[in-house]
């Protein structure tokens, strides 16, 4: 029989990228006293990854637990940006309820949108949070109208659109049940939460039943399953096995060695949990994202959220550069194979593949920020490859050749619509909807296949002179819409290896925009710099100026450089063409040709 419990609720922050969501969970931690009066706290705790905390995002969902009025709150923090979907649609069957967190000024993005979409599928109860209202910009009215027109966009019930409003101000943590005044602390909300969303509810005395939405994973205790318990009750050294929903015939007995739940930002270890509790399970080997830990009398399966399939994919290479072996610790395919399955552990949107050769990997992830924060990842961990240019992934149904498209939303001041129009155009980009709001911005609305938007941001950046915000959401598959043209710019290579010096750089940068100064370390082939003309020309950046014991008036004036652009991972990956790759080491991200000598570079074109 089927029992709800009233001292739990399960819920999920979820907000578009930059709204405030982690901010928000932190303040909810401070005020319910997980930390003590006097312990010092960093600001956005949720995040503790490092790349994380640089880039202001989140990537990882976590769990974390709160009490408030004797009742235990699980809360998620989830990702916001679409790449991580896959991340989001898993932790979403752990919750009985979500807070959607809005920006006070920028409304509902194209991620809330489809973070949301995920929320109602699974008919889940919403809290509405407009979160930082006590920006000068401001403009709670129109963003409640925003909000309730996404919803009925969504085909949302009655139910969801009573969906209570609460207006925050993470950073000072307040929160109100009126705009217009502001609140004393979280209280408001913390009621919303207990008022609004169940606690969850199933049969305790039934057959065990533990569905796992997600991994972690240590070192010392290997996997560690985290799910939420849905039916009956698990207890330590408890004998169960292991069913996935898509092989329900084959299933393996296990034992549970440790069970822990959350309890502020640590786990806490107890001998057995009921249903609606949210626990991590130790000592299960083989525990995989989707498998249900069953009763071993009744091995039942849950159904599973389907994880959205990647729709772009690159080379990971052994290093072959000539300066290969000096900056990473971990060179060897082997140790770069290991290290993409074990990624493969803990996210359920990468895909690994063999390929002919022994010395690359075929990886595949939901896009070009999935993949740049692998990257990123291995760089710091001393790992030393080199990647290919991003390529898109097409599909073949019924003899049509399909590909992924993505919804993009630009919102940007109105002088630069014209541009950007034409610019998304030549990128076979095709303009939905356009809408002017308020100060002079509008927003623009457009439906693109996703490798029209693969080097783009940047130019897009350079283009709306940094004021324009650029957001986009996979769109399904849709029809192959023909070529797209190829980069304007060409590469500026370098045609010697040695050191760079000013001499050799000054005659350089008239060809175009250098990525290296004088003094840094290049080799044949490397890729110096960006030809504006489109053409790629080899120069010798390491020239030395002849010697001569006659001096002219005017000939020894120091020679002037302009900055180089230092590319970041994303630049580069952006501007690679398919015959390039990076090289990738703790130290340094270097653009090389994949053939370095440019004599064999001319004969492999002519032949091609």
């Amino acid at each position: 029989m089927k029992t709800r419990r009233d001292d739990i609720r399960n819920i999920a922050i979820i907000a578009h990228v930059d709204h405030g969501k982690t901010t928000l969970v932190d303040s909810l931690l401070k005020q319910s006293g997980v930390f003590r009066a006097n312990q010092e706290v960093e600001e956005r705790v949720m995040d503790s990854d490092e790349i994380e905390r640089e880039r202001g995002i989140t990537i990882l969902a976590k769990n974390t637990a709160i009490y408030y009025d004797g009742v235990k709150i699980n809360i998620i923090d989830t990702p916001g940006h679409a790449d991580f979907g896959g991340e989001v649609e898993r932790v979403l069957k752990m919750a009985n309820g979500v807070i959607l967190v809005v920006d006070a000024f920028e409304g509902p993005m194209p991620q809330t949108k489809f973070v949301l979409k995920k929320a109602f599928e699974l008919d889940l109860p919403v809290i509405i949070c407009i979160n930082k209202i006590d920006r000068p910009d401001a403009r709670p009215n129109e963003v409640i109208d925003e909000v309730l027109d996404l919803f009925i966009d969504l085909g949302a019930s009655d139910k969801h659109l009573d969906s209570p409003f609460i207006f925050t101000s993470a950073k000072k943590g307040t929160a109100s049940l009126d705009y217009n005044e502001e609140g004393k602390n979280m209280d408001p909300l913390f009621k919303a939460i207990i008022d609004n969303i169940p606690g969850p509810e199933g049969d305790k005395d039934g057959p065990l039943q533990v569905l796992i939405s997600t991994i972690d994973y240590n070192d010392y205790v290997g996997r560690i399953g985290i799910g939420k318990v849905e039916k009956g009750k698990i207890t330590t050294n408890q004998e169960a096995v292991i069913v996935n929903m898509e092989n329900k015939d084959k299933y393996e007995k296990v034992k549970i060695s440790k069970l822990y739940e959350f309890e502020g930002l640590s786990r806490k270890e107890i001998e057995s949990a009921t249903v609606g509790s949210i626990i991590a399970i130790t000592g299960v080997e083989n525990i995989h994202i989707g498998d249900t830990i069953c009763d071993i009398h009744c091995p039942e399966p849950l159904p599973f959220v389907k994880i959205s399939e990647p729709t772009i994919s690159m080379t990971f290479s052994v290093n072959d550069s000539p300066f290969a072996g000096r900056e990473g610790k971990y060179l060897t395919s082997r140790q770069i194979r290991s290290r993409l399955y074990k990624e493969l552990q803990t996210d359920v949107s990468l895909r690994v593949e063999e390929t002919g050769s022994t010395d690359a990997f075929k990886v595949s992830g939901r896009g070009e920020l999935h993949l740049s924060v692998l990257i990123e990842k291995m760089r710091r961990e001393g790992y030393e490859f080199q990647v290919s240019k991003p390529e898109v992934i097409f599909k073949e149904e019924d003899g049509k050749k399909l590909e992924p498209m993505e919804k993009v939303t630009i919102d940007l001041p109105s002088e630069y619509m014209g541009v950007i129009i034409e610019k998304l155009g030549q990128r076979k980009g095709e303009l939905i909807s356009m809408t002017e709001a308020k100060g002079g911005y509008a927003r623009l609305e457009f439906t693109i296949p996703a490798r029209g938007l693969i080097g783009y941001r940047q130019e897009f950046m350079t283009d709306t002179k940094g004021h324009g915000i650029l957001n986009s959401e996979f769109d399904g598959y849709g029809p192959y819409k023909g070529d797209i043209p190829k980069r304007k710019l060409g590469s500026i290579i370098s045609y010697e290896t040695g050191y760079t010096t000013t001499y050799g750089l000054h005659s350089a940068q008239e060809r175009g925009i250098l990525f290296v100064g004088p003094g840094v370390e290049v080799y044949t082939g490397m890729v110096v710099g960006a030809n504006p003309k489109g053409l790629d020309i080899d120069v010798n950046v390491c020239r030395k100026k002849q010697q001569t014991n006659i001096r002219a008036a005017g000939s020894d004036e120091a020679l002037r450089l302009s900055p180089p652009k230092i590319m970041s991972l994303e630049e580069a990956l952006e501007f690679i063409e398919d015959d390039e790759l990076i090289e990738i080491t703790p130290t340094n991200i270097r653009i090389r040709k994949k053939i370095l000598d440019s004599n064999k570079r001319l004969k492999y074109k002519k032949n091609n």
